[in-house]
């Protein structure tokens, strides 16, 4: 059985929960984009990504009650002497994004207020999910130091890997790796000093079984290279690893990927990421990212971030995928979560962008924004 991971559609260029792609108003200002969510469809052999740019599809085999991680299996991690200093308990919002402009176009609508406070009000992810390496430094900068000023947490997508979605509707990306890695080095010279939150490449490692063994151990080392890259820039940016979702491969599985991807390193990274743009309960998500890091091994500060925007009230049990009904907002974002070796609950897809059901893939809209949140 194959269910999807993760996926996300977005408009022209501008992809992710609040995409700082350029808008024509000015190479530094980033600019919300419209996003699309995962798609929880059954798909041929081939998975392809989540986040950003068109539409995208991520397939992933289905697990089963064996799968499931005990939510003993990385108490041990509670209290663990981190490596670097402990991010701050608050996350930036950024002053853009397609709800943002809703909320303000729109006083009078009764839905309003509802989706103000419960959707515009949250913290979520600023993607970078086009290849203009002459304009990502000063992009990043705007964002990273917005964040700086207010003395806030911001969280940064990079979303450019060469080969992206296995050439579904999300394709794009750097033409190559060789311009993928410098593009990182760009990205990585906008981030300043003061904390962020990197969640490096959604899909990039859950999804590479369309690449060939030689194609995957490239792209492996290009994403090692990216965390170093960008915790050299940076000693207080945290780098987490793509690690698919609780219904996607077995953790052991996913463990052996991001190893080979440098996961494990603490010269490239903090830990993984699960969940992005997916409907999987938050208590599975935690079993199932505590599992990941305990078969990947590496120093005893890897922690997970969980993306909670839409996984309320789980993933639908027909596997629907595209705005499914009857799904509500998950827990808000925090980096208090209580949980041992759990980092933060993020929202890295803007609930309200739709699948292209209830509304233009990758578009806000309110109709499907208001039944998440009410």
């Amino acid at each position: 059985m194959v269910a999807v991971a993760s996926v996300v559609v977005a408009v022209g260029t501008v992809t992710g929960t609040m995409s700082a792609v350029g808008d024509g108003r000015g190479a530094d200002e980033a600019r919300p984009g419209a996003t699309s969510s995962p798609r929880l469809e059954p798909l041929p052999a081939v998975p392809s990504p989540s986040p950003p740019e068109p539409a995208t599809k991520s397939p992933s085999p289905t697990a089963g009650p064996e799968r499931r991680a005990s939510p003993k299996a990385s108490a041990s991690r509670a209290g663990e002497k981190r490596r670097t200093a402990p991010v701050s308990a608050r996350l930036y919002r950024h002053p853009e994004s397609r709800v943002l402009d809703w909320v303000r176009a729109n006083p009078a609508d009764p839905r309003r207020a509802v989706i103000a406070s419960r959707i515009a009000d949250r913290p979520a992810a600023v993607w970078f999910a086009d290849h203009s390496p002459e304009s990502i430094t000063s992009r990043v900068r705007a964002v990273a130091s917005g964040g700086a000023a207010q003395g806030r947490t911001p969280v940064l997508v990079p979303y450019a890997i060469p080969d992206r979605d296995c050439g579904g509707h999300s394709e794009g990306g750097a033409p190559d790796l060789a311009a993928y890695d410098a593009w990182i080095d760009r990205f990585a010279a906008g981030l300043g000093g003061s904390e962020v939150i990197v969640i490096l490449e959604p899909d990039a490692i859950a999804q590479s079984g369309c690449l060939s063994a030689g194609q995957r151990a490239d792209r492996f080392a290009s994403l090692a290279r990216a965390g170093r890259v960008l915790k050299d820039a940076n000693p207080r940016a945290r780098v987490y690893f793509d690690a698919g979702h609780s219904g996607w491969h077995a953790p052991a599985e996913q463990a052996a990927l991001l190893r080979q991807a440098g996961a494990a390193s603490a010269a490239s990274s903090d830990g993984v990421f699960s969940n992005v743009s997916n409907f999987h309960a938050t208590a599975d998500e935690v079993a199932y990212a505590r599992a990941v890091l305990d078969a990947l091994g590496g120093p005893p500060g890897l922690g997970a971030v969980i993306d909670t925007s839409r996984n309320g009230n789980g993933a639908p049990a027909d596997g629907a995928w595209c705005d499914p009904a009857g799904r509500k907002l998950g827990r808000a974002p925090t980096l208090s979560t209580g949980e041992a070796g759990i980092d933060a609950y993020l929202w890295v897809k803007l609930p309200g962008e739709s699948d292209g059901c209830k509304g233009a893939p990758g578009a806000f809209t309110p109709s499907y924004a208001y039944d998440l949140a009410r």
